[in-house]
């Protein structure tokens, strides 16, 4: 398993680099990724979604410390409240920096996790950049729970399908989505 695992890591961080898609586990459901800074990538996403893009997504960083590098100026409270959690939890940031334009909000914000999935956070570290974790569905239908729930047709369109974890039939959920503003929590989605 662990040569999958490191040649998973290696195949997606060559594709991540050509701007190319990659379909992979996460630490809720499996995602459709790209790098975070290429709008580019970020756009190949929208249209295999069939999504808006004014709609934001999510992006994921290995380590706290990644906050200051793409948030203007970080509540760093948020870091002891997300060690109490249970449940992969998702921070609507202000003054979103240094990301592709297109996967910020129009307002401004984006969505990050910092995940403690050991596939993702290696991935994230040989990338050296955050990457995008939209569910691997189209706009509007259901998220798949497992990687057999995917559709074909995006298994299809991305260009490397992560082996690692295929056969985890463990139905997962997407993170709590949480805004996170002087101190306080307000959930988003729960």
């Amino acid at each position: 398993m662990l040569t999958t695992f490191n040649h998973d890591i290696e195949q997606c961080v060559e594709i991540l680099k050509k701007g190319g898609l990659i379909l992979y586990p996460t630490d809720t459901v499996w995602g459709i990724g790209c790098d975070a800074t290429n709008p580019t990538a970020a756009t190949k996403i929208y249209s295999l979604k069939k999504r808006v893009e004014t709609k934001a997504m999510i992006v994921l960083v290995a380590d706290p410390k990644d906050l200051l590098k793409y948030t203007a100026s970080p509540d760093l409270s948020i870091i002891d409240h997300l060690a109490t959690k249970q449940k992969p939890t998702t921070v609507i940031y202000e003054g979103a920096i240094g990301l592709a334009p297109n996967i910020i909000a129009p307002d401004g914000t984006i969505a990050m996790r910092i995940t403690k999935d050991d596939f993702c956070r290696h991935l994230i570290k040989r990338f050296r950049k955050p990457i995008v974790s939209t569910s691997a569905n189209f706009s509007g239908y259901p998220t798949p729970p497992t990687f057999d729930k995917i559709d074909t047709e995006i298994k299809n369109a991305v260009d490397y399908v992560v082996h690692y974890r295929r056969d985890d039939n463990r139905e997962s959920v997407p993170s709590t989505v949480i805004m996170w503003k002087n101190g306080r929590e307000t959930i988003i989605r729960p």
